[in-house]
Formats: structure tokens, C-alpha cells, sequence
């Protein structure tokens, strides 16, 4: 029932625009990339993942139109999840998995509500190739490669419509502060609904649209503002899951029904137009018998020519 109720949403986005007759143009591109690497650099659990987002909308006020359908974002991702140690899979802990995901998604404001609604087909499972590239990775890194046994055990083959909803509103804490709760809701690869909230100090978010990592809660950029100088985020966020494709019932060990977040990163964008951005998160247990969470770190840098 599940998987067909958000096959229909991710149908409806994918349809709506034609039935959109405004013309859109390419208003900008963003991107995210996170990896343990970068944060506690054990290379287990939620390794590794990017997300990418190209949107085109009518021309670009500083704020989300109206409208639904008028402003839309073609999302791309993958992701590699892992058991702590990659050579050898124990009993308690969760299988290898990769994932890859292409989407459609819709930004629009009402009043000041913000609403980002939209559809994925995550891909799952050996079909997507990701074990072989860590693997290849890792050998060219000359760090420990995936054994056949973990690669041989990894999540099976599976195909997810994924719908993902996401309401917000900004409130303004003095010149250069702002808070942002939000609520979120999943259904599909990971059926889950997030509470949360997003602190800034500084200028990133105004008049830009930024977009929320699935991973890691973290907020990029996809139409950027002019703006210069630093920016600070804080955020966190805990959910009620209910189901996960990494996670499969019946399967080695049991999916822990309750899923926390905590955040923080730095931005900084030159007068000519060099962004830099590294966030440091925090994902609580996820299975019952994770004995402890993990930190993670995400990184995006842009350079304009």
C-alpha cells in the first residue's frame, strides 16, 4: 500500500509540469557532498553519499513562487551504506547496501510557509554498481577494500518511488539571525516524519533557495544570492521511522524506530563568487544493537569561471 501511494506522488510531480505553461529558465545548481572521511573517519554505517540539484523556474525573485510546478528541481544522489567493519559482516550489525536515486521536486511558498514537495525512484542493491566502485576507490586510495562476503551480502536488488514533503517557515532573530522549524515527511525507500529546525547567523538563505540533504539534515544551495562573508548553521532534528529499505524486516538485525540529528556548518563565499562549505553531523543509532552514533562530514566547494 505504501509503495503505491507514493508511486501516485511521485507521478503527480513528474506530471505536473506540463500542465505549466510558464516558461522556465536554468536558475541554478547545487550539490553536497558527505562523507565519514571527513567527520570521525571510521568508514562504516551511513559511509558516504552526494546529492545534486539542477532547478529552473521563472525568473528568480529571492523567494519560491506561488505557484506548484512553476519552479522545479531535477534531484540526483547516491549513497553507500555499511556494516562497521567492511572485511568481515557480524551477525549484529546491518548489511552493505547502495543506493541511487534521480527525482523531480517542486519549491513553492504560501504566504510565508515554505513547501518543497516532490517524488524520487531510489534504486537499490547490486544493480547500481556502488560496491564495485568502492571498491575500485579503495584500492586506488590503498585503503581497506570491501570483502567479497560483505559485497555478497549486501541488500538485494530493489526499485523505491520515494515521495518526500517538507514545510518550513523563517523567523527572524534580531539583523542577521534566523530560526527555521520545519516538519518532514518520507514514504517509500525510508518511511519516516522529522520534526525539526534550522539556526542561522549571517546571510546564507536569504533570498536563495536551499535544498536539505536526505543524509545528513544539512542545507545547501541551489540558487544563490550575492552576497559575501561567513555564515554559521546549527540544526537538529529526530524522527519516527517506520520502515527502510537499508533496514529490511526479518533481516539481521532490527530497525530502531525512533532516528536523531544533530548539525553544524560554515559557509563562506568571496566577493568573487568562491563559495566554500564544510558541515559536521552527528546521526544517531539507527538498528537496535548500534552501540553508537557516528559523525559525519559534508563539503562543497565552488569556484565560478
Amino acid at each position: 500500500m505504501f509503495r503505491m501511494i507514493a508511486a501516485s506522488l511521485v507521478a503527480s510531480v513528474c506530471l505536473s509540469q506540463a500542465a505549466v505553461a510558464q516558461d522556465r529558465t536554468r536558475l541554478g545548481y547545487g550539490r553536497l557532498v558527505t562523507n565519514d572521511f571527513f567527520g570521525d573517519g571510521a568508514d562504516r554505517w551511513r559511509t558516504g553519499s552526494i546529492q545534486s540539484s539542477r532547478v529552473w523556474g521563472p525568473t528568480w525573485t529571492g523567494v519560491a513562487p506561488a505557484g506548484f510546478g512553476q519552479l522545479l528541481e531535477l534531484r540526483l544522489g547516491g549513497e553507500i551504506v555499511a556494516p562497521d567493519d567492511i572485511r568481515n559482516l557480524a551477525a549484529d550489525d546491518r548489511a552493505y547496501a547502495g543506493a541511487l536515486l534521480v527525482g523531480l521536486h517542486t519549491h513553492f511558498r504560501r504566504g510565508q510557509t515554505e513547501f518543497a514537495l516532490g517524488g524520487d525512484v531510489v534504486f537499490v542493491g547490486p544493480q547500481t554498481k556502488l560496491d564495485a566502485f568502492q571498491d575500485a576507490l579503495h584500492d586506488l586510495l590503498n585503503v581497506t577494500r570491501p570483502s567479497d562476503a560483505v559485497r555478497g551480502a549486501q541488500i538485494g536488488n530493489a526499485i523505491n518511488p520515494t515521495a518526500v514533503v517538507e514545510i518550513g517557515q523563517s523567523f527572524a532573530l534580531g539583523e542577521r539571525a534566523t530560526v527555521r522549524p520545519f516538519v518532514e515527511g518520507r514514504l517509500g525507500n525510508e518511511t519516516l516524519a522529522r520534526i525539526g529546525f534550522d539556526l542561522t547567523f549571517g546571510d546564507l538563505g536569504r533570498g536563495e533557495l536551499l535544498v536539505r540533504d536526505s543524509v545528513t539534515g544539512q542545507r545547501y544551495r541551489a540558487v544563490e544570492a550575492d552576497w559575501s562573508g561567513y555564515s554559521f548553521v546549527l540544526g537538529a532534528d529526530i524522527a519516527a521511522v517506520s520502515d527502510s529499505e537499508f533496514l529490511p524486516e526479518g533481516g539481521s538485525v532490527a530497525l530502531r524506530d525512533s532516528r536523531e540529528r544533530v548539525r553544524a556548518g560554515l559557509t563562506w563565499r568571496s566577493e568573487t563568487g568562491i563559495t566554500a562549505f564544510y558541515g559536521l553531523t552527528y546521526l544517531g543509532e539507527e538498528f537496535e544493537g548500534q552501540n553508537e552514533g557516528q559523525l559525519v562530514g559534508s563539503v562543497r566547494l565552488r569556484v565560478p569561471f
